[in-house]
C-alpha cells in the first residue's frame, strides 16, 4: 500500500485538523480529538493527522500511487482553504514514509 507524510509548518495545527475533520464528517468516516485525526477517504484511502507543536502531521495511505497522488492533492486543497490566512502552506510529500 503506497503512502506519503508531510509535516505541514503552522501554528494552528489542531485548529485545522477539527475542522478539516468536522467538514469531512459529513459525508465521511472520521474520528478525532485536537490532538489527532483519521479519516477515510474515497477510493480506499486513509488520512492520518496529527497537531504538533509547530507543526501539522500528515499521512495518507491509499491502495495504489494514482489514488495517492489524488488524495495529496485533495487533502492540500482543503487544508489551504482552512489556512486561508496561511495559505499557500508548503507540503513537502515523502512518498513512502
Amino acid at each position: 500500500m503506497p503512502v506519503t507524510q508531510a509535516e505541514v509548518p503552522t501554528l494552528h495545527g489542531s485548529r485545522y485538523l477539527q475542522q478539516l475533520c468536522k467538514h469531512w464528517a459529513h459525508k465521511l468516516e472520521v474520528a478525532f480529538t485536537p490532538e489527532q485525526g483519521q479519516v477515510t477517504l474515497p477510493e480506499g484511502a486513509r488520512v492520518h493527522m496529527r497537531a504538533l507543536p509547530g507543526a501539522l502531521d500528515l499521512r495518507i495511505e491509499a491502495p495504489d500511487a494514482p489514488v495517492l497522488e489524488r488524495m495529496k492533492d485533495v487533502v492540500a486543497r482543503h487544508l489551504d482553504r482552512f489556512a486561508f490566512r496561511e495559505a499557500p502552506l508548503p507540503f513537502d510529500w515523502r512518498d513512502g514514509a
